[in-house]
């Protein structure tokens, strides 16, 4: 063999050798982007997800504010509530379920404010409703859409356009979160009481 075709023989090897690490460099990237976005789906469910996807405008820019939010919670000292705190909580869900009856628009705003303190006290800040949802995402994401929908129903109701079936929903929504927050038994998430 001549000089010329070893050389030809080297830089056809060096050719397939750089393909077959390409290829299998984007399919490890492929692999573990698909991984971190089924887990980040996984964690947050699949409403919240695809919310986030369509609020960010991409999958990219929904992950990135998934894995934000995921991390400024880590952060929060988040706190199962003691017994004296969930006997005073259910007894003052009692007192806005039984106010319902006569007053179903005050009931709602009641309830909405019943879980602001609720979250308050395990350990949530007390933000806008927004930064509220997003933070309660994170840990009880099978809720958060019902938090959301009850928190619609009860701006409809400050703007007089709820019907007393909306505010019922609402109460549903509400006591839905409410039974995640205060009626849960103390779980250990990443390492924090919750």
């Amino acid at each position: 063999m001549n000089l010329l075709a070893i050389n030809t023989l080297q830089l056809a090897l060096i050719i397939i050798a750089a393909v077959v690490i390409v290829v299998i460099g984007t399919g490890i990237w492929v692999s573990a982007r698909k991984i971190k976005s089924d887990r980040l789906r996984a964690q947050f469910g699949k409403p919240e997800y695809a919310r986030t996807v369509k609020d960010t405008g991409s999958q990219r820019n929904a992950e990135a504010a998934l894995a934000e939010r995921n991390a400024r919670v880590q952060h929060l000292h988040i706190r199962a509530l003691s017994p004296t705190d969930r006997a005073r909580f259910m007894e003052s869900w009692g007192r806005v379920q039984a106010e319902f009856v006569d007053t179903p628009g005050t009931a709602v705003a009641d309830a909405d404010r019943l879980l602001v303190d609720v979250m308050s006290v395990r350990g949530y800040p007390a933000s806008d409703f927004e930064q509220r949802a997003a933070d309660i995402s994170v840990y009880h994401p099978g809720v958060v859409e019902n938090y959301r929908a009850a928190h619609q129903l009860a701006l409809r109701q400050s703007n007089g356009e709820a019907s007393t079936e909306d505010l019922r929903r609402a109460m549903i929504y509400y006591r839905s979160l409410l039974d995640e927050l205060v009626v849960e038994p103390a779980r250990v998430v990443s390492g924090v009481t919750s």
